[in-house]
């Protein structure tokens, strides 16, 4: 017997010193963040990092005030954003618990230890007693495995969590330097109403231009004024919610941005942007990731269907005892004797009522949920590369039309309006009437070109990820912008 026991604990002892070399884990140098790094690198043309100490912070401080120095294109706003951002940096933390999680998950479970101390009148029991779950060494492989897939499964959405924010940053930049440009349209339209409006008042005095026609002349450019108002206000509000993006305060808020949207890129190539979908998509490489976690918990959940915990029990008991006697000479002894036993016990629980049956049942239905919810998310990333492609390549087709013909047919209008009404041959109703159209249509070009940006940021996070937002905001006429902020 007590050769067998030997050789038990023995086979533990090899086994637990196993189990704890080949299943530990240890905390990575950079936190985690080598995946997400490369992922901004690829994907963006960014770095990103982790402030976790205050000279970094300095580090980071530093490299965006030189990007302040200039004025901010989109990416640089996106850069401005990676580093600045404190949600942003909420989400590396999250990434570092989920890595001390990982480390947990891979050590040996702790030991449990108990000592009783039993005192009689004349006996001293102390009895110690130390308990282990083989259970949980015999599966620690296992479970560390799975604790490293869902590790990397946090590397994964961090890396989503910046995508998100580049393109949440890059159609917020869109739309505030589209704010400033309608701001810039519309001052130039109302510096030319003024003069028009100059000329109409003393045409009036002379008794050129009758009553009515200076009416109109004056409400034209009152209408001008209170857009150019609206414009103003919306042009604050846009660069106030680029400036939240960004995660910039104080001083940091003095950037300045363009006054005018760049220009159409040349129309590129598109072939097969729903494979491309399919290959880069980095919330598809989660969901795929999320599968195969399953299955490895669905293995484990079979392989421990019989036997929920197993626990091994180690016990040390001993026992002192007193008695009392007289010696030859009538005098008093007392007399200690001690003992200790040694006691092995391996306990496991008895599934008599449930057999892992319903643990299985549920591992499988949660296997069966992700692996259709993993289908489904393959059909809407294809759906949605074919839609962000079209609303990519109509916009395209609708700002090149106005570029192209609209504005310069405003343009030659316009001119000929003016020749004519030199020339006596319409009145001065017609020449505002084609001034107001020509106004609208630039106002509508810039539109069209912001949701042209739009679009594009659109199209290029259907196919990397990152959250699609749906286009352009809206056409208005004389959509509101903001003016007065620094660096305008």
């Amino acid at each position: 017997m007590m050769m067998a026991t030997r050789r038990f604990r023995s086979a533990l002892a090899v086994s637990g010193i196993t189990a704890f070399l080949g299943g530990c884990a240890s905390f990575s140098p950079d936190a985690g963040m080598s995946t997400v790094q490369a992922t901004a690198a690829t994907e963006l043309g960014a770095s990103v990092d982790k402030v976790d100490t205050i000279e970094k912070g300095a580090v980071l401080q530093s490299r965006v005030n030189q990007l302040r120095k200039k004025s901010l294109s989109a990416d640089s706003a996106v850069q401005v954003a990676l580093f600045k951002n404190r949600g942003l940096q909420a989400a590396f933390n999250d990434l570092g618990i989920a890595e001390a999680q990982m480390v947990a998950a891979s050590l040996p479970p702790n030991p449990r230890i108990s000592i009783a101390r039993t005192i009689a009148r004349f006996e001293l029991e102390i009895e110690r007693q130390i308990v282990g779950s083989i259970f949980a060494l015999a599966t620690l492989p296992a479970r560390s495995a799975i604790a490293q897939d869902r590790f990397r499964n946090a590397q994964s959405r961090t890396a989503e969590t910046v995508l998100k924010l580049a393109a949440d940053t890059r159609r917020q930049y869109y739309r505030t330097v589209a704010a400033n440009h309608i701001v810039s349209e519309l001052e130039g339209a109302r510096e030319a109403a003024a003069t028009t409006a100059e000329l109409i008042k003393r045409l009036g005095e002379s008794g050129a231009v009758n009553k009515l026609d200076q009416a109109r002349d004056f409400v034209f450019y009152a209408e001008l004024g209170a857009q150019l108002a609206q414009a103003r206000v919306q042009q604050r509000v846009e660069r106030e919610r680029l400036t939240r993006l960004m995660g910039l305060w104080g001083d940091d808020t003095r950037f300045t941005l363009p006054s005018r949207l760049p220009g159409l890129p040349r129309l590129r190539s598109v072939r097969d942007a729903e494979v491309e979908a399919l290959t880069r998509r980095i919330d598809l490489k989660i969901a795929r990731a999320d599968l195969n976690l399953l299955a490895k918990s669905l293995g484990l959940a079979e392989a421990t269907r019989f036997v929920s915990d197993v626990d091994l029990l180690g016990r040390t008991k001993t026992v002192k005892s007193k008695s009392a006697s007289v010696n030859d000479d009538g005098q008093p002894i007392v007399d200690v004797t001690k003992s200790k036993s040694r006691t092995l016990e391996l306990e496991i629980e008895i599934p008599l009522y449930d057999f892992g049956q319903t643990r299985v049942a549920l591992a499988q239905e949660t296997y069966m949920q992700a692996a259709n919810k993993l289908a489904e998310k393959a059909v809407n990333v294809r759906s949605e590369a074919r839609e962000a492609y079209q609303a990519w390549r109509g916009t395209y087709d609708v700002t090149r039309l106005y570029q192209t013909r609209v504005l310069p047919l405003r343009q030659v209008i316009q001119q000929e309006s003016l020749l004519m009404y030199n020339g006596m041959l319409i009145d001065v109703t017609q020449l505002i009437a084609d001034a107001r159209a020509r106004t609208m249509s630039r106002i509508a070009a810039v539109n069209a070109l912001r949701d042209f940006w739009l679009a594009d940021t659109d199209f290029k996070h259907a196919l990397i990820g990152g959250g699609m937002a749906g286009g352009g905001g809206g056409s208005a006429a004389a959509p509101a912008g903001g003016g007065d902020a620094p660096g305008h």
